[in-house]
């Protein structure tokens, strides 16, 4: 007979503890501490955002986050392997909220339309600088890029399937190109993202906008007689 899940699992077995990377801190700790560990760890990220946010700067160390936090190292160790995994549970947090703050922006209308809307959230989001709401995107995330495509790509999820569900509307609709929407998907993401991350020219003299990245995307995903129908409406 198969046994029913523990009252504090989904039905997969995994804790309903949130994103990946409370899943992976908690599984530290024993069940008897489990929540106590929890909130130890949500000390630890709130106390490493706010030194972010004050320096607008990921060059924070582990010391200073547990001297702030008032825990003690050997705590730290227990829920994180070091710096590198208290940034990316970070990042996927904020991925997460970012996912919804896109679903909120780009609600309501039509699917072309709701696309401009995400492009332009996606592109200031992700942008260096003031418009940036948090140095994670400019900081951190261009080097996980190089270094850890799979933890990018995990993270994004959330990001990702928002995006898709509205290239999947303008398929839906006979106004996509021939490519398969979530590839096309994908391709709206990378141009909006990281092209934010470079949105200045070298001299200065010449910036990447949001209106010039909207109009790459839609012109690649989108058929030109399409795209001359939205231009003459």
């Amino acid at each position: 007979m198969t046994e029913s899940p523990d009252s504090d699992q989904s039905v997969d077995g995994r804790d309903d503890l949130g994103p990946a990377w409370r899943q992976r801190a908690v599984d530290r700790s024993t069940q008897a501490v489990r929540e106590r560990a929890a909130e130890r760890v949500q000390r630890f990220m709130t106390t490493a955002r706010l030194l972010i946010d004050e320096k607008q700067s990921t060059d924070v160390t582990v010391q200073e986050v547990v001297d702030r936090s008032g825990q003690s190292l050997r705590s730290f160790y227990q829920y994180f392997s070091g710096k590198h995994e208290l940034l990316l549970a970070l990042f996927e947090e904020e991925m997460l909220s970012a996912a919804v703050r896109l679903r909120d922006a780009s609600a309501g209308g039509d699917p072309i339309d709701r696309l401009r809307r995400a492009v332009a959230f996606l592109f200031e989001t992700a942008s260096p600088g003031p418009t940036s709401t948090q140095p994670l995107f400019a900081d951190f995330a261009s080097t996980l890029v190089v270094d850890h495509p799979e933890e990018v790509t995990a993270a994004y999820v959330p990001v990702f399937e928002c995006l898709a569900e509205i290239v999947e509307q303008i398929a839906a609709q006979g106004q996509l190109r021939d490519v398969r929407p979530r590839r096309a998907a994908v391709i709206v993401l990378q141009a909006a993202t990281v092209t934010a991350g470079g949105r200045t020219s070298s001299d200065g003299s010449q910036p990447i906008t949001g209106d010039e990245v909207w109009e790459f995307c839609l012109s690649a995903i989108v058929p030109d007689d399409v795209v001359a129908g939205l231009g003459a409406g």
